[in-house]
């Protein structure tokens, strides 16, 4: 997909640099010479040939190669390594490790956020990881900026799936809410944290035995909380916009 987007830039640059040159040729070569009108009625049917012709193939080649991309990313295998059930809901998310596809696999573990703690999504490295995603209300949408994509939560029965062939480096990455959800949309943030195979492996034994995320971020030797983004303070136990305890006063 990076490399589409690569190419679509160089084409969209090489077609304007040649535009501006015919652009700036016609200024010079048809500059005005005298008070004489030059024919209105001639055509020019290479030319005319040539800016009918030319966007059409553009047009093809970019949606050739669109589609190519598209459906390698959108591929999805029959035995992924980890399935990961990404629930959203106002104003926060729900990860469930689940051993294996669809509605009727059983969750293993599960990570849950709150108002007062971010939830931490943890993957590993070189495993292939499949995202199926639904919704407890409306549309939200599941983004981690460094996957270079996002995909849109649907309620219902709609389940969006997706797969990573593999995430390569290991750190924490900030995921957000890429839809406009509600009140509370800007506070619907995650974090993606990618560690080890075998500290994946131990998280996940941690969290099947009962303990906390925090305590088997700690048992892994990772910060137990999220370090790319913070609760914030919404007060949604207060009425921000008449609170009970706000003293009268006389209007202008």
């Amino acid at each position: 997909m990076y490399d589409l987007w690569i190419a679509s830039c160089i084409a969209a640059l090489a077609v304007g640099v040649f535009v501006w040159g015919l652009i700036f040729w016609c200024v010079v070569r048809y500059r005005k010479r005298g008070n004489e009108l030059p024919v209105q009625t001639r055509y020019n049917l290479p030319m005319e040939f040539l800016y009918t012709i030319a966007p059409i193939l553009i047009v093809s080649v970019l949606f050739y190669y669109t589609a190519v991309v598209q459906t390698d990313v959108v591929r999805t295998t029959k035995n992924p390594d980890v399935t990961v059930e990404v629930v959203a809901f106002k104003w926060n998310w729900q990860f469930n490790y689940r051993d294996g596809q669809g509605t009727e696999a059983n969750t293993v573990a599960s990570v849950l956020g709150t108002s007062e703690v971010i939830p931490v999504l943890v993957l590993p490295t070189n495993r292939s990881i499949r995202f199926e995603e639904t919704s407890r209300d409306v549309i939200h949408s599941f983004w981690v900026p460094e996957l270079l994509f996002k995909r849109d939560v649907m309620p219902g029965k709609i389940r969006n799936v997706f797969e990573v062939s593999k995430l390569e480096s290991e750190g924490a990455y900030v995921g957000r809410c890429a839809e406009l959800c509600g009140s509370y949309h800007a506070f619907m943030n995650f974090e993606l944290r990618v560690v080890s195979p075998e500290a994946y492996d131990q998280f996940l034994a941690a969290k099947r035995d009962g303990k906390s995320t925090q305590e088997a971020l700690t048992a892994i030797g990772q910060d137990p909380y999220a370090k790319t983004t913070q609760p914030f303070d919404t007060r949604r136990t207060k009425d921000n916009f008449n609170p009970d305890d706000a003293s009268a006063s006389a209007g202008n």
